[in-house]
């Protein structure tokens, strides 16, 4: 059996993501948020009223991860939710204007720190290594579904 990966590209991605969330958790301290919240908080801003499960989904966490730190935000006047006038059980996301006067503070620092990673680049390898990553990630996309269960649902 061989025991030797055939590339280390998923090891450098995964040392990429962490090298950048640090470079967030370190930028984002200063508004108070806690490790990731700020990726919730521009998925809600972004999609004003989405509800937990799309929450979830878009940023491939369970939903328990996903209540527990909405349970934060909402206790930190970060975001509000409200129910859904049909089905009771479905509640919306929206921000509140603090967490609006943050969002283009968090995206001026995700903005920053993609130049960062683009430096050396040219505009033709950054389509390019962009249009690999979403192709990889429709690659796995299915896997990913079916071992979270997201096929079913």
């Amino acid at each position: 059996m061989d025991s030797s990966l055939i590339s280390t590209l998923l090891r450098d991605l995964d040392n990429l993501v962490r090298e950048i969330h640090t470079i967030y958790e370190a930028s984002f301290r200063k508004f108070s948020l806690q490790k990731g919240q700020f990726a919730y908080l521009t998925r809600i801003c972004e999609n004003e009223g989405i509800n937990l499960a799309d929450l979830s989904f878009q940023l491939k966490v369970d939903k328990t991860t996903t209540t527990k730190a909405v349970q934060k935000l909402i206790l930190s006047d970060l975001i509000r939710k409200e129910q859904d006038t049909v089905d009771k059980r479905i509640w919306h996301l929206f921000p509140t204007d603090k967490t609006r006067q943050l969002y283009s503070q968090i995206i001026s620092e995700k903005n920053r720190v993609l130049e960062l990673c683009f430096a050396g680049f040219n505009s033709k390898d950054r389509i390019t290594f962009g249009n690999f990553v979403t192709k990889m990630s429709a690659n796995i996309a299915k896997e990913w579904e079916k071992i979270t269960h997201r096929d079913k649902e």
